[in-house]
C-alpha cells in the first residue's frame, strides 16, 4: 500500500507541475530542465564507452559536500566518466557548467518508469547519493542491478519519517545502500535501532572542501589596505534580518573595528539599504581602489564568489541566513579560525557544525540586535577570550579532515 500511495502522489506531482511552472520561475526550470534528460543521458553514452560513476545532490550545498569526494574520486579512477545530477534548480542552475563532471543534469521524478529508464540507459557502475537524498524508486532500481549504492555526509534526525511507526516503507529506502557514512552520534544510533549496521561515522566531507578553499585562497589588495591596521567583521551571506542586528555595532563607531559586508542577495534595493542605514564611511567593491579604500569603515562586496577569501582578513565573523531559510555555510569562516556570530533559531539544529562549533565555544548564537553587542564585546574588548574561540573554530576544522579518503578507501574494494 505504501509503495502504491507513493507513485499514485508522484505520477500526479509529474502531472501538476507543467501547471504550477506556468505561475513560478523556479518551478518553470525544474520542469524545462527535466525534458529530454533520458535522451542526454542515450546520446552521453553512445558517445562514450568507459564506466561511469553517478553522484547525486539535492542542491548546491549539498554539491559542496559532494565535490572533495567527486573530485578525489577521478583522481584516483581516471577511467571513469563523472555524470552529476541534481534535484534543484538551485543547484543545476549554478553548477550546470562544472568542468570536472562529464554530464550534469537533472534528476527526474521519481517514479518507477522514470527510475528504470534512468539508471537503465545511464548503466552506472557505482553510485553515490548525498546527505539526506532518498528517492525510492531510482535506489530500488539501483539495488535490483546489484550496483554498489552509498550515501555519504548523511545525517538522520528522529523527527524523519524512516524512525516512526507509520514509515516502514520508507525504511525500506534505507535498505538499498550498501553503505552510509554518516556525520554524527544521533545518526549512528538511529541506524542501529532500525537495525541497520552498514555505515560508518565519518563525518562532514565539506571539511576536506574548504580547507581545500582556504590554501587557494587568493591575495585581495583592495581588501588587505581596507583592513591594514584594523580588526575587521566579515559579514557572509546577510540577510535584512541579519543587518538588523549589527546595525547598532556598526553605527557605533569603534575606531579599530571595520566592516566586510557580503549580501546573499546582490539585488539593488538591498545594497542601497544597507549604504543608507550604515552611519559610516561605505563603499562598494566595484567602486573601491587601493588607494580610496584605507578611509572607508565598511566594504560593501557587491559581486559573488569572494567570500572563502575575504574571511582570511576577518578577526570575527558573521554568518547569515539562521532568522530566515537557514544558516549559510559556517566552516568557511571556521577554517580561518574565527569566532563565528549567528542568528538563534531552532533550525540551526539541522545544521551539525553549528551544533558542535556552539558546544566548542568557537560559535556564538544571537537572538536579537542586544544579544549580539553584548556577546560581540566579549571577545572584542578581551583579546585573549577571542583568541581562544578563534582556536576552538579551527582546531574542529583541522580534527574534521581526512572524510574524503575515508570514504573512497573504504569504496574501493566495490570499484571496479
Amino acid at each position: 500500500m505504501g509503495q502504491f500511495i507513493y507513485n499514485f502522489f508522484f505520477h500526479l506531482v509529474e502531472s501538476l507541475l507543467p501547471i504550477a511552472a506556468l505561475f513560478s520561475k523556479k518551478l518553470k526550470l525544474f520542469v524545462n530542465g527535466r525534458k529530454g534528460v533520458i535522451e542526454r543521458i542515450a546520446g552521453f553514452k553512445r558517445e562514450n564507452t568507459a564506466p561511469v560513476a553517478w553522484f547525486h545532490c539535492a542542491s548546491l550545498g549539498e554539491f559542496e559536500q559532494a565535490r572533495p569526494v567527486l573530485e578525489g574520486f577521478k583522481k584516483r579512477y581516471p577511467q571513469y566518466k563523472v555524470v552529476l545530477t541534481f534535484f534543484s534548480p538551485s543547484g543545476y542552475e549554478v553548477r550546470k557548467d562544472y568542468a570536472e563532471a562529464d554530464l550534469i543534469t537533472y534528476l527526474p521524478i521519481d517514479t518507477w518508469q522514470n527510475a528504470k529508464r534512468f539508471v537503465d540507459t545511464l548503466e552506472p557502475s557505482v553510485v553515490f547519493f548525498v546527505k539526506y537524498e532518498f528517492w525510492y524508486n531510482f535506489l530500488k532500481r539501483v539495488a535490483q542491478k546489484n550496483i554498489p549504492l552509498f550515501s555519504f555526509s548523511t545525517i538522520f534526525r528522529e523527527d524523519q519519517i524512516f524512525f516512526k511507526w507509520y514509515g516502514s516503507f520508507f525504511l525500506r529506502t534505507l535498505h538499498c545502500f550498501d553503505h552510509f557514512f554518516v556525520q554524527n552520534e544521533t545518526s549512528v544510533r538511529l541506524l542501529e535501532d532500525a537495525k541497520i549496521y552498514n555505515f560508518s561515522k565519518t563525518g562532514d566531507s565539506r571539511f576536506d572542501r574548504v580547507e581545500e578553499i582556504c590554501q587557494q585562497a587568493v591575495d585581495l589588495p583592495i581588501v588587505e589596505n581596507f583592513a591594514k591596521g584594523h580588526r575587521v567583521l566579515v559579514v557572509g551571506s546577510s540577510w535584512p534580518q541579519d543587518m538588523e542586528v549589527l546595525y547598532p555595532l556598526i553605527n557605533r563607531g569603534d575606531e579599530d573595528l571595520k566592516f566586510i559586508i557580503a549580501p546573499h542577495n546582490l539585488k539593488k534595493e538591498e545594497m542601497e539599504e544597507v549604504e543608507q542605514n550604515a552611519q559610516v564611511p561605505c563603499i562598494r567593491y566595484s567602486l573601491a581602489t587601493e588607494e580610496n579604500v584605507a578611509d572607508k569603515k565598511l566594504l560593501l562586496i557587491d559581486n559573488f564568489g569572494m567570500l572563502s577569501s575575504l574571511y582570511r582578513y576577518g578577526s570575527f565573523a558573521y554568518v547569515g541566513g539562521a532568522f530566515g531559510a537557514g544558516l549559510h555555510n559556517i566552516l568557511e569562516a571556521a577554517t580561518y579560525g574565527l569566532p563565528i556570530f549567528f542568528g538563534r533559531s531552532a533550525k540551526n539544529t539541522k545544521f551539525q557544525e553549528a551544533v558542535d562549533l556552539v558546544k566548542r565555544q568557537g560559535a556564538f548564537m544571537v537572538k536579537d540586535a542586544g544579544d549580539f553587542l553584548q556577546q560581540f564585546d566579549h571577545f572584542y574588548q578581551n583579546e585573549e577570550k577571542r583568541r581562544q574561540a578563534a582556536e576552538a573554530s579551527r582546531a574542529y576544522v583541522e580534527e574534521n579532515l581526512g572524510v574524503t579518503d575515508q570514504i573512497l578507501d573504504f569504496c574501493e574494494a566495490y570499484i571496479k
